[in-house]
């Protein structure tokens, strides 16, 4: 048996709206059937981030919880030394766009983020809302992404990352471009929540974390997916 994993779910007061919990769920149901226990930390916005996790979550919210989160993200300084030691990481949505160096406001106003990705995020001029399909940077491996995406955020890729996919259906990034990603560290528009979606971008995140996994039976997950799938790329 492996060692314990510790998978930290940032702001649950503040960022965890559309199911993003979920997330940590099914990370704790695909570790615990490879018979790797895991300890779940809920941080809520007036804890310290622990450094020592090994994947870190943090989800979608709305304007003033998300200007709050940044704040208070940028003072405690937690996430930054646990990625700079080799945590992974999936932020959603508006934990998504704190990840970069700015983000759009309630009224649009430009907000510092965390500079944890080289992303920069503002407001579009409408709300992009419905399901989302795309195809995965082949480096990574994965199959084709699906979710449902709720924001009106636009979002410029710098150098340091590299798009997470190419959009088949919906709007992502804004630019056919949805999510990035760079190092260990995968930030998306994605609810869904993602990681029941598509279950392997969460064991891309367990291997990072834990090393190879023993595969398991996927029968469920793949019905979901299908399901979705076939509801926006006609076959």
């Amino acid at each position: 048996m492996q060692s314990e994993l510790s998978i930290v779910w940032i702001y649950p007061d503040l960022l965890s709206t559309y199911g993003d919990q979920g997330n940590v769920l099914v990370l704790e149901q695909r570790a615990r059937a490879r018979n790797i226990p895991t300890r779940t930390v809920y941080v809520r916005s007036s804890d310290p981030v622990p450094q020592q996790g090994d994947i870190y979550l943090i989800g979608g919210g709305e304007d003033r919880p998300q200007i709050l989160g940044a704040e208070r993200l940028r003072k405690d300084g937690g996430l930054h030394a646990a990625i700079s030691r080799g945590a992974a990481m999936l932020a959603v949505c508006a934990g998504y766009q704190i990840m970069g160096s700015v983000f759009g406001g309630e009224e649009g106003q430009p907000v510092p983020g965390i500079e944890l990705l080289d992303i920069s995020s503002g407001r579009g001029e409408r709300r992009s809302v419905g399901e989302l399909a795309a195809d995965v940077d082949p480096a990574l491996g994965l199959p084709t992404l699906t979710g449902f995406e709720n924001h009106m955020g636009v979002t410029r890729l710098g150098p340091g990352v590299r798009p997470l996919s190419r959009t088949i259906v919906g709007t992502g990034n804004g630019d056919g471009t949805e999510g990035c990603y760079a190092g260990k560290v995968i930030g998306t528009y994605l609810h869904g929540p993602a990681l029941a979606r598509n279950p392997a971008l969460a064991d891309l995140l367990l291997t990072w974390a834990a090393g190879p996994l023993a595969p398991m039976d996927d029968t469920w997950y793949q019905r979901l997916r299908d399901e979705r799938l076939r509801t926006v790329i006609p076959r």
